[in-house]
Parts: structure tokens; C-alpha cells; sequence
């Protein structure tokens, strides 16, 4: 399967790096053409390797995932505001957390799959790519009670319910959570102590919004 070069990557990946009022995102200056979009060129080749034999996402058209899996995290990436931590919740082959690792190298994130071939995967990607991130190869609840993050963000997630109220208790600031609109009912219903959660649309034609909360009741 043909590879992307940086310069396509960073072509497709212009309405996720756009901001509210219409100006282009930093990053497109900051890391093209040697750095964010070389990186994800090298992730899409890893990616596309491994889910020949292992299925790490049933998209299988390299734009595609560009658009789907790198676009959507990279959206989230440029919301996050202020913070020092973060964990994917339920990572898969690393969206949204390899992604803003990308954008946001001194973050510390914590890449967390139960899956153990994609937890692999997670462990190749972080090596080949050299990131600092940490591969968590189990599931959120078995980690130690006191790991708390400043962000917990989630995308794609299988058993929504249950993953939102662990995702809940582990995070000390805010949730960043990627899905239909019917997300956010469940997100306030789940999460009283979040309050409202802000929606913003994802670029593309499919019902899929970003929702922020932020905790208001310290727990």
C-alpha cells in the first residue's frame, strides 16, 4: 500500500489544524515540513505494517486514517489548554494519544490498551517514533488508585458508560472525550460533578464532536 509523504499528510490534515475563526494553526509552521508531519508520516507506515497482520483499525485507506485516526486527534490536541498530564483511555493503536504526544512533546501521556496486541503495538510505535510515552498494557481500572492526571481524554471506546465514570475518577481537571451527539447527555448525566460539557463539531461529515468538561467539584 502506497505511503503518504509529509507534505500530502499535512495537506489533509489543514480543517483539524484550523482554528475556531479561521486561521491556520502554528503547528503547520512550527513542525512542517521535517518534524509533526514527517513523524506521522513514519506512524501511517508502522500502522499500515502492522495491521496486515494485526487488526489495529478496520480502516484500511491510507487517507482515510489520516483524516479519521491523526485529524480527529490532533483537534483534540489543540484543545487540551493548560496541563502537565494525560491519559488515553483506551488507546487502540494510539489515537488520540500519539498524536498529541507529537504536537505536545514535553506532555507526559500514558497510553493505556488492555488489548495485548495492540499494547505492542503502542511499544514499537513510542520506540520507533522515540517518544517519552508510557504504554499502560491493561485495563485503566487495575491501575494503582493513586494515579490521577490532569486530563483524561477518550475516543472510541468500547463499554462508553462505565469508561466515563473510571475516566471521571482519574482525572483532577478535565475530560476530552471524541463521539456521536449523544455523548454529551450521558457525559453530564454520569459526571455531575463536571458540570457541562462544552461541544465543538469535528471537521468531516459524520456525527462526531469534542467534548470538554471540566471538574468543578474537587474529589
Amino acid at each position: 500500500m502506497a505511503a503518504l509523504t509529509p507534505d500530502r499528510i499535512a495537506e489533509l490534515l489543514q480543517p483539524y489544524l484550523t482554528g475556531e475563526g479561521g486561521e491556520q494553526s502554528e503547528a503547520r509552521d512550527v513542525f512542517a515540513p521535517g518534524g509533526l508531519y514527517a513523524a506521522l508520516a513514519a506512524y501511517l507506515d508502522l500502522l499500515l505494517k502492522w495491521n496486515v497482520r494485526t487488526n489495529l483499525t478496520a480502516i484500511r485507506d491510507p487517507e482515510e486514517i489520516v483524516r479519521r485516526h491523526f485529524g480527529e486527534s490532533l483537534f483534540v490536541a489543540r484543545r487540551l489548554g493548560e496541563c502537565s498530564s494525560l491519559l488515553d483511555f483506551g488507546s487502540g493503536a494510539g489515537f488520540p494519544g500519539i498524536p498529541i504526544q507529537l504536537i505536545h512533546p514535553a506532555l507526559s501521556i500514558t497510553l493505556a490498551e488492555s488489548q495485548g496486541k495492540k499494547a505492542a503495538f503502542l511499544r514499537e510505535a513510542v520506540r520507533e517514533l522515540g517518544l517519552n510515552a508510557e504504554v499502560w498494557g491493561g485495563r485503566v481500572e487495575s491501575m494503582p488508585e493513586a494515579r490521577r492526571f490532569d486530563v483524561v481524554a477518550l475516543r472510541a471506546v468500547d463499554s462508553i458508560e462505565l469508561a466515563l465514570v473510571e475516566a471521571g475518577r482519574r482525572t483532577t481537571r478535565r475530560l476530552a472525550a471524541v463521539g456521536s451527539s449523544e455523548l454529551g447527555p450521558k457525559l453530564e448525566r454520569l459526571l455531575p460533578e463536571f458540570g457541562h460539557a462544552d461541544s465543538v463539531p469535528v471537521p468531516g461529515l459524520r456525527d462526531a464532536y469534542l467534548f470538554m468538561a471540566a471538574r468543578s467539584i474537587v474529589g
